[in-house]
C-alpha cells in the first residue's frame, strides 16, 4: 500500500507542477525560476532530515519536481514565443 500512495501522491505532484510552470511562466516570466530552486532546495534538506520512508519519497519526488520545472519554465517561455501558448499582454518580453 505505500508505493501505491507514493504513486498516487507522484501523480498528483507532477500534475499540479504542469500549470504552476505555464502560469508562472505567464505572470512572472523566467524570473520565476528562482521560486522553484528554493523550494526544490528546501524540500531536499528536509527529505534528508525527516525519518519517515513515505514522507522522505513525497519531499524527493517534490523537490525533484521543483528542479525539473527551472528546466521547464524556460522552455515554457520558448512555447509562448512560438506561439504555443499566450503571451500576458501586461509584461514585456525580451524576446
Amino acid at each position: 500500500m505505500q508505493g501505491l500512495l507514493i504513486g498516487l501522491i507522484t501523480f498528483i505532484i507532477i500534475g499540479l507542477f504542469h500549470p504552476a510552470v505555464s502560469k508562472g511562466e505567464y505572470y512572472f516570466g523566467v524570473k520565476i525560476w528562482w521560486a522553484f530552486l528554493i523550494c526544490g532546495v528546501a524540500t531536499f534538506v528536509f527529505a534528508l532530515l525527516v525519518e519517515n520512508i513515505i514522507i522522505q519519497s513525497i519531499l524527493g519526488v517534490f523537490s525533484f519536481s521543483c528542479f525539473w520545472s527551472i528546466k521547464e519554465v524556460f522552455d515554457q517561455r520558448e512555447r509562448v514565443r512560438k506561439g504555443w501558448f499566450p503571451k500576458n499582454p501586461k509584461r514585456r518580453y525580451p524576446f
